[in-house]
């Protein structure tokens, strides 16, 4: 591995930024990122950051992470993305049967996992593990992915679903259908996984009763407090991240941008002169700064719990869901604020301040995004009314 820690990882990616600055066109136009640019991340030690140990990962705090993936994403929105969702998943493969983890890493610690997790698909519980078959959506950087997670419902043999789980496939078991053409994030290359009554071994299966509890087939190979943080709150932070990010990027291309603009409309002045365009960079600055103070405390706030070896607090796993939620929504507003604030001249096609706009705009749409569904959870808690250990 190229950097000796996660210090190590977020200076490589730091030193990386230009480069996938300069590729953001041409990572929308292709409509998938580069291969140059996955080679590029996975040198610096970007995708090894919530890797177990034993695999040849740095089991980093998810802080670092989270900080990694909005530097990327601060460059390129559509590289953040990718970068973000192949980069938790080494995360979440760690809570499987130790069997799944070796049939993954076992030969290449290098290799990558896609996923598509909305249930639009369905297995059939058999003898041994299950039947799996259906079609599922949005699957970010699966052309740079040797296997998958895929959701969905199990059902017996009459037909009442008895489970959900998450199902771990070979890229022998699926093919990837190229749909993904959409105004924003063009470059993840989102496409359709498409699987055809195919066998998963029971130890390629984790059902969501056991990731809720926080108690999973993995964590005895895995005892590591990373481990141990419920998906609910790493998985949705993973989404909000690199929008806060693209907030970032969105604000300093702003920056740049007004201090080189003179508003035609009003006989001439200078962007940079004008107290009002400051006041709306402000806004956005406070939003962005708002946003990620709230998610890292709160995600470092839980992990500090499980470094103790102490129960996570239901009440601030409720916190972290409803201020990441929070946190999409305040980057997003940011954006807007300087959007708004850009000019005409910012319209054009290849301006990174509307690509960052649309970028975020498309991620904002992701389900762990939804705010009232996570404001209800919270207010639930609050009034001591149960809510399911899924959801957060």
């Amino acid at each position: 591995m190229a950097a000796p820690d996660a210090r190590g990882v977020i200076s490589g990616i730091e030193e990386l930024l230009p480069t996938l600055r300069e590729r953001a066109q041409d990572t929308e136009d292709a409509r998938r990122i580069p291969d140059e640019s996955i080679k590029a991340l996975r040198e610096t030690g970007f995708f090894r950051l919530l890797q177990p140990r034993r695999f040849g990962g740095y089991e980093a705090d998810p802080v670092s992470f989270y900080t990694a993936v909005k530097l990327v994403a601060s460059a390129c929105g559509s590289t953040g993305w990718v970068g973000s969702i192949l980069g938790v998943h080494p995360w979440h493969l760690a809570l499987f049967d130790l069997r799944a983890q070796q049939e993954v890493w076992g030969e290449n610690e290098d290799t990558l996992v896609s996923s598509s997790y909305a249930p639009m698909g369905k297995a059939q519980v058999v003898d041994g593990g299950y039947r799996l078959s259906g079609r599922w959506s949005f699957s970010s950087g699966c052309d740079h992915a040797t296997w998958v997670f895929l959701g969905g419902p199990a059902f017996d043999a009459d037909g009442k679903a008895v489970d959900f789980c998450t199902y771990l496939l070979p890229i022998s078991d699926y093919t990837i259908d190229d749909v993904w053409d959409t105004v924003g994030l063009r470059g993840t290359g989102s496409n359709d996984v498409l699987v055809e009554d195919v066998f998963v071994p029971q130890h390629r299966a984790l059902s969501f009763v056991a990731t809720s509890k926080c108690k999973t087939p993995g964590q005895e190979a895995n005892p590591g407090p990373l481990y141990q943080l419920p998906f609910g709150s790493v998985h949705p932070s993973t989404i909000t991240a690199p929008i806060i990010g693209m907030a970032q990027g969105a604000y300093e291309a702003h920056v740049e941008h007004q201090g080189k603009r003179v508003r035609a409309a009003y006989a001439g002045e200078k962007s940079n002169e004008d107290p009002f365009a400051k006041v709306r960079i402000a806004e956005a600055a406070s939003e962005i700064d708002a946003a990620w103070l709230q998610l890292t405390h709160n995600i470092d706030e839980l992990y500090t719990h499980a470094r103790a070896g102490e129960k996570l607090p239901f009440p601030t796993r409720l916190r972290v869901r409803r201020d990441q939620v929070r946190g999409t929504e305040r980057a997003i507003a940011a954006i807007d604020r300087l959007f708004e604030n850009s000019g005409g001249r910012a319209l054009k096609v290849g301006t990174p301040i509307q690509r960052f706009w649309r970028d975020a705009h498309a991620g904002r749409v992701h389900a762990a995004n939804d705010p009232e569904r996570a404001y209800t959870m919270f207010g639930t808690g609050e009034f001591g009314l149960p809510v399911q250990d899924s959801m957060v």
